[in-house]
């Protein structure tokens, strides 16, 4: 299926909850947001585990379908954080003896090592969009963790300056999109939620760093920042540290969450030449939406974005929710978006 042409398409953020069978989520739960390996969480012998994942991703895209999605992904079944599969398959990594960083909070986090220049050996997801383009004819995306964010994740051995870090990153990531576009999937995103927390670097350095890994990407891009997963971050922020800068990179799209934080959209205004990935789906409640909250959501952002650059999906990600729960919310988003669909219409 071609992009969608029709207001309001439904899109998620990247991830979907992954099957008990797959993942042991109490393992899955001492990592937080692993940065290093995590083999432990999966419940599959290794010499399994690639049919286990595939048959897992193929749960998660029928569960988009059936909620009707308009833009789905492969759910990132395959894998241990949205970020780890892609940081810790470049060359100039050493993942076995990792180091540590720490948050602002002061919690210390392992972290793959800096030990070379950064390079990409192969394609790393290729083969999780083949399979995704191969079980459904839906417009599909795929996700990334931007350059930014995959140089904040990781103790710096080798270079001299971290911008140099972060530049080479982004060739990477550029390698890795063009290896992907070409397979035929219509989005690809970048993720993105590190240069809220380093926004000085971010006004250094960031923006170079993204529009260097969406050079010569054609399509719809997108850039995604949130506050973190739900699960993990029970108390966000109502505003972002840095957002209008991102009106200055090439991607088409700026995806935020906004119904948990209970985000300001006044700031949108500074993203008027964006399309506008909106998060109307709270993942911090259990409960869930009725179609007609989610409708309320979408009307509050096209207060400030215009129906034409408004892209309904959930706030960050749904890895840690129960699929259950996740598909509700999903079935609430597609019910809501359609219902401000036909009073657009008339």
């Amino acid at each position: 299926m071609t992009y969608p042409t029709h207001l309001l398409p439904t899109t998620v953020v990247g991830s979907y909850p992954q099957p008990d069978w797959l993942v042991n989520r109490a393992a899955l739960e001492k990592h937080g947001v692993p940065r290093t390996h995590a083999q432990d969480i999966w419940r599959i012998p290794v010499e399994l585990l690639e049919l286990a994942q595939d048959d897992g991703t193929i749960l998660a895209i029928r569960d988009m379908e059936r909620a009707g999605i308009d833009i789905i992904t492969d759910g990132e079944i395959r894998r241990e954080s949205y970020s780890n599969r892609f940081a810790l398959a470049l060359e100039g990594i050493d993942a076995e003896h990792p180091g540590e960083v720490r948050s602002q909070a002061g919690r210390a986090t392992p972290v793959p090592r800096v030990v070379g220049k950064i390079r990409r050996r192969a394609p790393v997801e290729l083969r999780d969009v083949e399979f995704l383009l191969r079980q459904t004819e839906r417009a599909t995306k795929i996700t990334l963790p931007g350059p930014f964010t995959l140089s904040r994740q990781a103790k710096n051995e080798f270079y001299a300056d971290e911008e140099e870090m972060a530049m080479d990153y982004a060739a990477a990531v550029n390698a890795e999109l063009r290896d992907l576009k070409a397979s035929g999937v219509d989005v690809v995103q970048l993720d993105e939620p590190w240069v809220r927390t380093a926004p000085d670097k971010a006004e250094r350095y960031g923006v170079r760093a993204i529009n260097r890994a969406l050079e010569g990407i054609e399509g719809p891009t997108v850039v995604h920042l949130c506050f973190g997963y739900a699960h993990v971050v029970q108390d966000k922020p109502s505003g972002y540290a840095f957002l209008p800068q991102l009106a200055d990179t090439v991607a088409q799209q700026i995806s935020i969450e906004a119904a948990q934080p209970k985000l300001d959209l006044g700031v949108l205004a500074d993203l008027s030449g964006k399309q506008i990935m909106l998060g109307v789906l709270d993942l911090g409640s259990a409960a869930v939406e009725t179609a007609e909250q989610v409708a309320d959501r979408i009307r509050a952002g096209l207060r400030h974005v215009a129906a034409e650059r408004l892209i309904p999906a959930p706030d960050c990600g749904m890895k840690y929710m129960s699929r259950e729960r996740a598909f509700g919310k999903l079935r609430a988003l597609v019910d809501g978006a359609a219902i401000v669909r036909r009073e657009l219409a008339g």
